[in-house]
């Protein structure tokens, strides 16, 4: 299924190249700024009955824009970015469906936990999302945290994913060295993520067509839906229409309903 996102860096709705979100303004590649706002987005999703997006605060100053969104389409979208548990109850009172955390996860690169604990006794693990976005190292994929420049102890594998299952509602999986290029997915990482999940997940970096789209659900057999950013058309792409995105959903949704 495909699951759509509102990105957020400096206030605005952007795409950028995931790996070049250095903090470093020199070295960051911006595919896309959106002259229309989070909400305009939201409130898209919404019209089009999509379930699951997130929004992604890339850096401070994206809280205002974060809200307008959630407020545009409350419950239904997830919300990520500097969350952590004194924080994170506010953004779901405020009308996300489910906080998205990652760095907080982490001391000096190592993943702790006793801050997924605190965090799972913040919100609960029903509307807890673990984003275990990853890049390639020494041939395995290690989780990576402060705007994707840091590597972690935490490996993408079948153990990891099986242990951390229980503790959250989802896991969201940037493949960050893809994030950004539209040069085509990680699909050792996709197909990965379809033998090894128990619980959804969501897969996003480098998807170029709606054919993506339908590898992604059919390798999976549904079990990983598909996050479209830089090559969609409300994003100034042009290899997918958000509106074949939207039918592709509707139509799974009325074949999985026997219609």
């Amino acid at each position: 299924m495909f699951r759509p996102c509102i990105d957020l860096h400096d206030g605005k709705v952007k795409q950028i190249v995931g790996a070049t979100l250095t903090g470093d303004p020199r070295t960051l590649r911006t595919n896309f700024v959106s002259e229309k706002p989070a909400e305009w987005y939201a409130a898209l999703y919404r019209k089009d009955g999509l379930i699951g997006g997130h929004a992604v605060m890339l850096g401070p100053g994206n809280e205002g824009p974060a809200l307008a969104a959630l407020g545009a389409y409350p419950g239904g979208l997830q919300v990520g970015g500097g969350i952590r548990p004194d924080n994170a109850r506010a953004w779901l009172e405020a009308g996300a469906s489910h906080v998205i955390v990652t760095s907080w996860l982490f001391r000096e690169g190592r993943f702790d936990e006793e801050r997924l604990k605190a965090m799972q006794n913040a919100v609960g693990a029903g509307r807890l999302v673990l984003d275990l976005s990853c890049r390639l190292q020494e041939g395995v994929y290690r989780v990576v945290t402060d705007r994707f420049q840091r590597f972690t102890d935490l490996v993408v594998n079948r153990d990891t994913l099986v242990r951390l299952a229980d503790s959250c509602a989802e896991f969201l999986v940037h493949a960050v060295d893809a994030e950004g290029l539209t040069r085509g997915m990680d699909g050792p990482l996709v197909t990965h993520l379809a033998e090894w999940c128990p619980i959804p997940v969501t897969y996003a970096g480098g998807a170029r067509s709606l054919a993506d789209l339908e590898t992604v659900t059919r390798i999976s057999q549904g079990r990983v839906d598909l996050t479209i950013g830089s090559a969609l058309d409300i994003f100034g792409g042009t290899g997918v229409r958000y509106a074949d995105c939207v039918e592709f959903n509707r139509r799974l949704r009325a074949s999985s309903a026997g219609v």
